[in-house]
């Protein structure tokens, strides 16, 4: 186990009333939280989303991403189903951090591509570990899930760490003029499963 729980609070939201529950990692002490709606005990296997935080989109409305759309759809998505848990996995710009975003960012102003971006920085494309929040999964006490997600490699990390993927749940949101390269490159080098990449493409 890489983290510890450390408290739970009341959280009042637009969607509902959400049970915040804070995570320690052991020994980098950064930490993360889970949003958990309804009695998870009852309900299994439990509609959840891994949400990689996103300062930019999830705060300040960024539209070169999808992730506020996302976000914003996920918790939609679980207080309908009015059971679930969506975990703030903070990793910011896929494990490179903010100022390496923006670095990425000026990057894409040139012309790069989200992934050669990220490998200009010296980064790979995605160096964010799911394993973390397998062990939040199981802090929780949840082993079957049904997941909101896109990305192929979410459910195999998962399950790998012992997590039961029950089903993969779509989350096709926020696809606009600024998004669309980024989108795409998710699609294609990335191999998100995006059923509006172009077929030209």
């Amino acid at each position: 186990m890489q983290l510890k729980l450390i408290a739970k609070a009341k959280l009042p939201t637009p969607w509902g009333n959400l049970l915040i529950v804070g995570f320690e990692e052991l020994i980098t002490g950064h930490n993360h939280i889970a949003l958990v709606y309804g009695d998870i005990k009852d309900q299994s296997p439990v509609l959840a989303r891994i949400h990689s935080e996103c300062l930019t989109g999830d705060a300040l409305f960024s539209l070169r991403c999808d992730c506020g759309f996302q976000l914003k759809a996920a918790l939609t998505a679980i207080t309908k189903e009015r059971c679930g848990v969506l975990i703030y996995h903070r990793q910011e710009g896929r494990n490179i951090g903010l100022l390496n975003k923006i670095r990425a960012y000026a990057l894409q102003d040139k012309g790069y591509d989200t992934v050669e971006a990220n490998n200009k920085l010296g980064f790979a494309a995605d160096e964010r570990d799911f394993t973390l929040c397998a062990d939040i999964f199981k802090l929780l006490s949840i082993n079957k899930v049904r997941l909101l997600t896109n990305n192929p490699r979410k459910v195999d990390i998962l399950t790998q760490a012992g997590i039961n993927i029950i089903e993969r749940v779509p989350l096709i949101v926020g696809r606009n003029p600024s998004n669309e390269r980024y989108l795409d490159t998710k699609a294609k080098k990335m191999g998100h499963f995006l059923q509006y990449l172009k077929e030209d493409q």
